[in-house]
């Protein structure tokens, strides 16, 4: 996980809008989900809230939700890093999983948290998502994923790694059963989910802003010793470049999601 993809100013009570910098009503941006009104700039959200606005009212239900990671390495302070994830996310690893409709139509819909250690992909993110995809294989049912990722979980080692080649033959077992499936890009997506399973969908949608690539920019420029471009690898840059097919703003995400699915129906 890269420290240049953590932001401070993430909070929306923290004071002046990142991007615009204009002074935040917490009020106006919570009503607004998550966004400035006055920009437009798109605070992170964790899967919690991205439920309430996208998944018809009562319709989700998580499974796999007792997997929790384990210490495969033996890495000292591993646990501990574990447990004060879970206490600062409430969440038992760094994606939920689970069924729901939206606008009335069935989907599987797995939502990544950054603020699980960085959304780290470890062995249970990596299995959560496989297990996602192979169901909606299994039940021909959409597949949905909000991805936002600081890279692989360094502290399992291989075992991260491996989730990289898992979660893509899991998509493409999903692609040959002919089921459609769909990745919402949010930020960041960086490091091995987006050189996995956040890379293989039918459609790939960004959220306005959203930093996505493999490497971060400051590793990118320590490298090459240049200077990159305003805006690289932010979501504008990508669709220029045809790494997304399009950039949903928030409020419109879930009337695009259900006209996708319509779309990619089975006659």
């Amino acid at each position: 996980m890269s420290s240049e993809n953590m932001n401070s100013k993430e909070d929306p009570q923290a004071g002046n809008c990142p991007g615009c910098g204009i002074p935040g009503d917490t009020r106006l941006i919570e009503e607004n989900i998550k966004t400035c009104p006055a920009c437009g700039y798109h605070y992170r959200m964790e899967p919690a809230e991205r439920i309430l606005y996208l998944a018809d009212p009562g319709s989700f239900s998580e499974f796999s939700a007792n997997l929790r990671s384990l210490n495969p390495i033996d890495l000292l302070g591993y646990e501990e890093k574990l447990s004060e994830a879970e206490a600062k996310s409430r969440m038992k690893d760094a994606v939920i999983t689970g069924t729901c409709t939206i606008e009335g139509k069935p989907l599987i819909l797995g939502l990544m948290s950054f603020n699980f250690m960085g959304g780290s992909m470890g062995s249970v993110v990596g299995e959560k998502v496989s297990r996602a995809l192979l169901r909606g294989a299994e039940e021909r049912l959409p597949v949905v994923i909000y991805t936002t990722s600081g890279g692989a979980r360094m502290q399992e080692g291989i075992f991260s790694l491996m989730q990289m080649a898992k979660t893509s033959s899991a998509a493409a077992e999903l692609d040959r059963a002919g089921v459609p499936y769909f990745i919402v890009l949010c930020d960041p997506t960086t490091g091995g989910v987006t050189a996995s399973f956040a890379m293989l969908a039918d459609i790939t949608i960004a959220e306005p802003g959203a930093l996505i690539g493999f490497a971060g920019p400051r590793v990118i420029e320590g490298t090459i010793r240049q200077s990159l471009p305003k805006g690289f690898q932010r979501s504008e840059f990508q669709l220029e470049k045809g790494f997304v097919d399009m950039i949903v703003p928030r409020k419109d995400q879930r009337k695009i999601l259900a006209r996708l699915i319509d779309f990619h129906k089975e006659l």
